[in-house]
């Protein structure tokens, strides 16, 4: 079964010529998954007795679900591409990634939100990253 992010590449009207489909879909995915796991943490970090030790976890979160929304969108296009554009946006994305699963990391073990949005943020650099190398 396809996914939609599959399936929108294989409408695509065009030729993406030697574009690695696979790695394409699964960057687009987790930075979508990844932007939604942010934005949950963050909302549970406010839900938390101790909110205002969970400030910086909170901004991290946001950051991250800002860029990986954006990367996302930028992966989703392919009218008019630009790779350097797109690798600098995947760059972004990846460090932000790297705050974020650091920063949920050290609050991990005591809220399982934050555990939870490590590992997305683990997956989403991942995929970033290998993204960048297929890309040159």
């Amino acid at each position: 079964m396809h996914t939609t992010v599959e399936a929108m590449l294989e409408a695509y009207p065009r030729d993406l010529g030697d574009v690695d489909r696979a790695r394409f879909t699964t960057c687009i995915q987790a930075c979508f998954e990844c932007a939604q796991a942010c934005t949950a943490c963050a909302d549970a970090c406010l839900s938390e007795e101790m909110v205002t030790e969970l400030v910086t976890c909170i901004r991290t979160n946001l950051d991250c679900a800002d860029l990986c929304a954006s990367t996302g969108a930028v992966l989703s296009r392919h009218t008019g591409y630009d790779a350097n554009l797109t690798r600098a946006v995947l760059e972004a994305c990846a460090q932000a990634c790297k705050a974020c699963r650091d920063e949920c990391e050290r609050h991990a073990g005591m809220h399982e939100h934050c555990r939870v949005c490590a590992e997305s943020c683990r997956r989403c650099e991942q995929a970033c990253r290998d993204l960048l190398g297929a890309l040159g």
